[in-house]
């Protein structure tokens, strides 16, 4: 299994602008958003609250911390917050047992970094037990490493996930190219320097200077993810 230790011989993509490629989980490789707000409400409904359909927005795509605490606060729910959070793990990997699918383009997509030995790294706010059950469906070969949101002091929206996992390849972050779905890990890959491309999960997310934003990962490739960087690069050296 894959961890946040690389694995012996990674190498960057020397004299490319495109160093590596790291990847969020929920929602950008796996259709898994959905389970999480419906494990969330599960878990709730069963200590009597009901959810209101508007709070998606606010906990999808962060630290589960922060979701649930806020969740906790806005019920008035009298439930730990460690305990509450095992419960939604657990309602979660349920759920993933049952049916995992991958975001369309997905499987594609890792084949060709493989094939191409792009360095790559999965980057989630999700906790190790999640990531591990998840990458038996993703492959964990495609990963030299992998970054879980209970590994790190700070998760996302802060950078330092995305800083390790590019650490952790050896790579510069400013030719890091990101993938990611939400507000939260488009802030993360920002604030650590990358070039993000934003494949919108649940809420509409603007294009940017650091940004492109795409409709579905169908239309991510290593030649666009290439390209890409490779123009960025210029603009910014450009001072554009």
């Amino acid at each position: 299994m894959t961890s946040t230790v690389p694995a012996l011989g990674t190498r960057t993509a020397e004299g490319s602008a495109l160093q590596a490629v790291l990847l969020d989980m929920d929602g950008t490789l796996v259709d898994t958003e959905g389970f999480w707000w419906d494990a969330e409400v599960e878990v709730f409904a069963r200590l009597g609250h009901t959810l209101d359909d508007s709070w998606r927005h606010v906990v999808v795509g962060g630290p589960m911390t922060r979701s649930a605490g806020f969740l906790i606060e806005a019920t008035g729910a009298d439930i730990p917050l460690a305990e509450l959070m095992v419960l939604l793990n657990d309602g979660f990997e349920d759920r993933i047992g049952r049916s995992l699918p991958l975001m369309p383009g997905a499987a594609r997509l890792l084949a060709e970094l493989a094939a191409h030995r792009i360095p790559t790294a999965l980057v989630s706010a999700s906790h190790r037990r999640i990531i591990d059950r998840v990458l038996t469906s993703l492959g964990p070969q495609h990963f030299a490493l992998t970054v879980a949101g209970d590994e790190v002091e700070r998760t996302k929206p802060h950078p330092d996930p995305y800083l390790l996992a590019a650490a952790g390849l050896g790579a510069d972050p400013a030719r890091c190219a990101v993938v990611e779905d939400t507000a939260t890990g488009v802030a993360a890959a920002e604030a650590a320097g990358c070039h993000v491309v934003v494949v919108p999960s649940v809420s509409p997310i603007a294009p940017a200077a650091r940004r492109t934003v795409v409709t579905s990962l169908e239309q991510v490739d290593l030649s666009f993810l290439r390209g890409l960087m490779t123009e960025k690069l210029q603009s910014f050296t450009q001072g554009e």
